[in-house]
């Protein structure tokens, strides 16, 4: 073992917790990961089933709004497809060609799941405006109401499925105990939970809780036409709900994957907050540089390039054992890389040429 690894090892030891290791993150995830799986590979049984009874029950009662929902499950069922396949890639080693891994393909599924829903809300939302405008249509109510009755109940299980294993990738990194300097300030020692959501699983639960008020909506709309048949116009006006619905529920999921791509910083961390920290580390002199981004949701990393104080340069190895403990512990990275260099006075940076053209 390196100076630096034994040294942050015998810290973690005397603070009376362990210090986590590649090996107790890689067997935690791949754990958490096993019992995503399995709750989404359940979720989509159940939808390909009730999906087909939909699809069938909405062609005989001639309902729109049925066959909405229905076309909606699909949509989901995509997208827990997508899901599992990009956690299956995910979990891969990094390879030559792309060194971080293959965790960005669960942002790419999330954008792909959002999309199908908007190409079929499009879809949609001509078929409702037909119906609305010459209203030549007859429907069955005894059937949509049954069918839309079942249709809440299983939605119901889709949103507890999907939620519990949307759970599952949260994290708390508070560790008030850590030997890195830390602010008084809540802020600090903060639990990123919200930041370490897996964006695939929640697109998948987005959908599901949208599934959930549809079907509530069918469900409604179906005892009106069922008593009230004169009254069959709320069946294109479900669709226009739903429409509604899909842009509220998924402009969240399109900003957070928009970060990710553009490699920006996760809204659960704050970079001042996070250079106010290093800066309280002893021996520090300067922040030369500080780039945070996301590998995809829960997975921040960081590089720092730090300038200790003049004559510090033997204590590099302290310094950098508290620089990463920082990051990893407190603010919860995923990966962090800490450079250090000795005091350099700052030095003009313009050249010759700039300061010939100045004179």
């Amino acid at each position: 073992d390196s100076l630096l690894e034994r040294d942050i090892a015998l810290r973690s030891a005397r603070a009376g917790r362990p210090d986590p290791c590649s090996g107790c993150s890689s067997r935690r995830e791949r754990s958490k990961q096993r019992k995503v799986k399995k709750r989404l590979t359940l979720a989509a049984l159940l939808y390909l089933l009730f999906m087909t009874g939909e699809l069938i029950g909405g062609y005989v009662a001639n309902s729109l709004a049925i066959m909405t929902d229905a076309l909606h499950m699909l949509t989901d069922l995509s997208g827990i497809i997508l899901t599992l396949l990009a956690l299956w890639l995910s979990a891969k080693s990094p390879t030559k060609r792309f060194t971080f891994g293959f965790h960005r393909l669960e942002v790419l599924s999330a954008i792909i799941s959002v999309l199908l829903v908007y190409i079929l809300m499009a879809f949609l939302l001509y078929e409702a405006v037909q119906r609305t405008i010459h209203m030549d249509y007859e429907i069955n109510g005894d059937i949509m109401l049954i069918t839309a009755a079942v249709g809440v109940a299983v939605n119901l299980i889709m949103g507890f499925l999907l939620n519990q294993s949307g759970h599952l990738h949260s994290h708390s990194h508070s560790h008030p105990q850590s030997h890195v300097p830390q602010s008084n300030s809540p802020n600090t020692a903060h639990s990123s939970s919200h930041g370490h959501s897996s964006l695939a699983v929640r697109a998948a639960f987005v959908h599901a809780l949208g599934d959930l008020v549809q079907s509530i909506g069918v469900l409604v709309a179906a005892y009106i036409i069922r008593f009230k048949p004169e009254y069959k116009i709320a069946d294109p006006i479900c669709t226009y709900v739903f429409s509604i619905l899909v842009v509220l529920t998924t402009v969240r999921i399109l900003c957070d994957t928009g970060v990710i791509i553009l490699e920006g910083v996760p809204r659960h961390l704050n970079v001042d907050r996070i250079k106010e920290d290093l800066m309280k580390i002893e021996d520090v002199y300067s922040i030369e540089d500080l780039n945070v981004w996301s590998l995809t949701a829960g997975k921040t990393t960081a590089i720092v390039h730090l300038q200790l104080v003049p004559g510090s340069s033997s204590k590099w190895e302290e310094v950098q054992s508290k620089a990463r403990q920082l990051l990893l512990n407190t603010f919860g990275m995923y990966k962090c890389s800490v450079q250090l260099q000795s005091y350099k006075q700052e030095m003009s940076k313009t050249c010759a040429s700039c300061q010939s053209s100045s004179a």
